[in-house]
């Protein structure tokens, strides 16, 4: 990992060299991807088994497009049962913690004869796109269900590219069962989310889509937008370690290498350069023996950075510059400094709290905003499977008091008709 001293020169190069893997600055792609959803859009299914022939080597038809009863069954046949207990426990926890996030419509009256409200209702219908091939990721598949299930979602439209033999992967089945999808169909990549946004024969088109995906997926969903809602545009994982001296640099080395093995960006923020030195040894240790080896080196030599900070405060000012998807804060003092953090899509806190617990177990969402969209993106919620309607009520006398003050802020913007929408209701009581 490249040690560097924190200047706002170094962050600055840092924060263009992370933003070299934004999706936004794919472009080369974007023509092939267009190209593959103005054809699912105008030949529906024939193009979306076309290209799972193409791209998945999977022969898929209008029979068989759909997982059956029977394929769900025999997924659970073969998953490991140790595993399916884990599932449940995670969902549990993945459960509750968003049953906190519920919001619920409110009204307000007043003597004066108004009614102001919300109105809070959830989607129709949600599209979950959850990847395949050697990616399997179970986890994933609860956190983009669980909370459009909570929220209260009646239709949750799955899909996911089968293996050559036109099969999903059991553990990718078994969560999305235990998670409450309501339909799951085979076919990934960029026609997937077209199929999701303009509906196919077989697929129904939803209102929002959400999950992650490859470059391919993520620039399909850019496309998309506005003909359906979707959750973000992500960008590939990172992680940022913020800690001091009193920090094990074994745990530390071990939290950066959970996210590594992403082809991720990995940072740790320090102080001390004596604790610095410490990490950089642990990293090559375990590189030497973690079994995606070249993955993660790859990434430490592209996005792998160790920072040295004047004092904590300079350490924390450059943490939310990044803006990191994941952030852990491993300090003497780790509330106090997680107070100061305005900028991180997850932030975990002491040395039990390592990033992965976030991406399996504890219950908070792990679709998090990365390349810096921290500082305006939120994690994946309920808030994101719903949508709200403002209430308005006015009585005669009540309008009848304000009446000529819209009339005239009307009239102000030039805008006669609206004006006149009021004033006619008092036409006889104004002459």
């Amino acid at each position: 990992m490249r040690t560097v001293k924190l200047t706002k020169e170094s962050t600055k190069d840092i924060l263009e060299n992370l933003l070299k893997r934004s999706p936004n600055n794919y472009g080369k792609f974007e023509s092939t991807v267009a190209q593959i959803l103005d054809k699912v859009k105008n030949e529906g299914d024939a193009a979306l088994f076309a290209y799972t022939k193409e791209f998945d080597k999977a022969d898929v038809t209008k029979e068989t497009i759909r997982v059956t009863d029977a394929e769900i069954e025999e997924a659970y046949a073969q998953i490991d049962p140790a595993l399916l207990g884990v599932i449940r426990k995670a969902l549990v926890n993945i459960r509750k913690y968003h049953e906190k996030q519920i919001q619920n419509s409110w009204f307000t009256s007043e003597t004066n004869g108004t009614m102001l409200g919300q109105k809070v209702t959830p989607l129709n219908r949600v599209g979950v796109y959850v990847p395949g091939g050697k990616a399997v990721y179970p986890s994933s598949v609860l956190m983009n269900i669980v909370p459009a299930k909570v929220a209260g979602v009646q239709h949750i439209v799955m899909t996911t590219p089968p293996g050559k033999d036109g099969k999903v992967c059991a553990s990718t089945l078994v969560a999305a069962k235990e998670a409450g999808a309501d339909e799951i169909y085979k076919v990934g990549g960029a026609q997937a989310i077209g199929a999701l946004a303009f509906g196919t024969e077989s697929i129904p088109k939803v209102d929002k889509i959400v999950g992650p995906g490859n470059i391919f997926v993520a620039l399909a969903k850019k496309a998309v937008y506005g003909y359906v809602s979707i959750d973000s545009i992500a960008g590939p994982s990172e992680i940022l370690v913020l800690a001091d001296e009193t920090a094990n640099p074994h745990f530390v080395a071990a939290d950066l290498l959970s996210q590594a093995e992403h082809d991720a960006c990995a940072i740790l923020i320090t102080i001390s350069e004596e604790f610095a030195a410490k990490v950089n040894e642990e990293v090559k240790g375990f590189v030497e023996v973690l079994s995606r080896k070249e993955i993660i080196q790859k990434s430490l030599d592209n996005f792998g950075y160790i920072l040295i900070a004047e004092d904590m405060d300079e350490a924390i000012e450059a943490a939310n510059e990044i803006a990191p998807e994941h952030m852990e804060i491993v300090t003497a003092n780790p509330f106090e400094d997680m107070m100061k953090v305005k900028n991180a899509g997850a932030i975990f806190i002491g040395e039990y709290s390592s990033e992965p617990l976030g991406d399996y177990f504890a219950g908070p969402n792990h679709v998090l905003p990365t390349n810096g969209t921290a500082k305006f993106f939120s994690a994946l919620s309920v808030d994101d499977f719903i949508k709200k309607s403002s209430i308005v009520y006015y009585s005669k006398a009540a309008l009848r008091d304000i009446h000529k003050d819209i009339i005239q802020f009307a009239t102000s913007e030039q805008l006669t008709a609206h004006a006149n929408s009021i004033a006619v209701r008092f036409e006889d009581e104004d002459k």
